[in-house]
């Protein structure tokens, strides 16, 4: 069984905690897009952990977890994630850890600038994290890039990389009037860190292909969601990867094996960090109260997210957009704060109320149309079945089932590992 667990939203909808509950049924869990700029919140017996690059799988010892070769890979933050789980007791090694051959490594001279740019773009910024995950993928397509094979041979990696460098100057000193970075120190961080994560390297496409054909069950793990899509997102507010579950066997690198399943994750309300179009968003009092209540602060930057009610069009359209065959609503107990439960049920835009989500400029100009549901106010932290929850949670359950018309199978009514119904 191959299945991809994927963000129906803007991401951060709670997915690294369906994919460390539903792991305990899979062989193997395999990232396959992006870099450590997205965090992915695990609470279970073992604490409370925020994952940058490593799947999800990881606290489960029978696990095998993959980094794909459609990812792109900071070496120095995979290391010191790998030292701090290793810390707390999580065991890894080449046996629970394969890391693709073909991922593509986010060098420092990335980060430098993603952050040049941003400060240029100043008041215009598009709102990256700073890690560097425009400039690797932007070199990534114009085949200039490193890749975790380059580090079995430094004979050659020197070449590359003194290559690379001279054209990176051209950017960083004639462009950006920065100082310019040196050869010698790029290999000393190859040196140093990829040294470290060669005994994890291998060619995942053999590996996959070799534990599919096994029957082996194989979960994909997205990060971020729809609208943060390179493609179908907030263009240009998005990442600069494809977060959608038909790339996730391309990403994982057997492309050749279909999907048999996708579970979509979103969360009972809105939420987003970053810049771009956020109709159902919340502002002043309104938003910084739930926000505290919801505690909605991004787990890679620690960054304030923006906060509003559960969005029907932008939902609706990441359902589709996902090929979505059934869904986890997450984050349903924050929703006894509300005396009646706000939801963007439509836009209106130029005079005009839609269901659909538009793209582009329309989008910018896009006013949340809001209806109100009564509320449960009540702790629904230990409920065990669907029988247990309140009468208007079932009905909002039911309403947003009905919106987004896919089925919602997994309920989560607490941060808590075993906080979940299943309906």
């Amino acid at each position: 069984m191959l299945t991809a667990v994927v963000g129906i939203n803007w991401g951060d909808e709670g997915k690294g905690r369906m994919v460390d509950l539903l792991s305990a049924d899979y062989n193997i869990v395999c990232r396959y897009q992006g870099g450590n700029n997205a965090g992915h919140t695990v609470v279970n017996h073992l604490g409370k952990f925020a994952l940058h690059l490593m799947p999800c799988g990881i606290f489960r010892e029978t696990t095998v977890n993959v980094l794909g070769n459609g990812m792109v890979v900071d070496l120095e933050h995979l290391c010191k994630e790998m030292d701090d789980l290793k810390s707390k007791g999580i065991k890894i090694s080449p046996d629970n850890l394969k890391i693709s051959d073909k991922a593509t490594i986010c060098m420092p001279y990335h980060r430098l600038l993603e952050v040049l740019e941003e400060d240029r773009l100043a008041e215009k910024k598009q709102g990256s994290t700073r890690r560097g995950i425009a400039p690797v993928y932007s070199d990534k397509y114009m085949r200039k890039s490193l890749r975790m094979n380059d580090l079995f041979d430094f004979s050659t990696l020197k070449e590359k990389v003194e290559d690379l460098v001279e054209w990176k100057n051209l950017f960083i000193v004639g462009g950006y009037k920065e100082e310019a970075i040196k050869s010698a120190d790029m290999l000393d961080w190859l040196k140093k860190y990829g040294g470290e994560i060669l005994p994890y390297i291998i060619d995942t496409t053999e590996y996959l292909s070799k534990a599919a054909d096994e029957g082996k069950k194989i979960m994909f793990e997205g990060q971020l969601g729809t609208l943060r899509d390179i493609e179908y997102g907030i263009y240009p507010y998005t990442t600069s990867s494809q977060a959608i579950a038909s790339y996730a066997t391309t990403g994982a690198g057997i492309p050749f094996k279909k999907l048999d399943n996708t579970i979509g994750i979103m969360k009972a309300f809105s939420s987003s960090v970053g810049e771009g179009p956020f109709t159902a968003e919340f502002f002043g009092d309104e938003a910084a109260k739930f926000r505290e209540v919801t505690e909605e602060y991004g787990a890679s930057t620690g960054r304030p997210r923006r906060v509003g009610g559960f969005d029907v069009p932008a939902s609706k359209y990441g359902v589709r957009i996902q090929g979505a065959d059934y869904l986890a609503l997450t984050k349903l107990d924050m929703m006894s704060y509300f005396d009646k439960i706000p939801v963007c049920a439509a836009y209106e835009i130029d005079g005009v109320k839609t269901t659909d989500f538009p793209v582009g400029d329309r989008l910018t100009r896009a006013k949340p149309v809001y209806e109100y549901l009564d509320g449960f106010k009540e702790d629904i932290s230990n409920c065990k079945k669907p029988e247990d929850l309140p009468k208007n949670a079932l009905a909002y359950i039911k309403y947003v089932e009905k919106a987004v018309n896919c089925h919602i199978k997994y309920v989560s009514v607490g941060p808590e590992r075993e906080h979940y119904i299943v309906m």
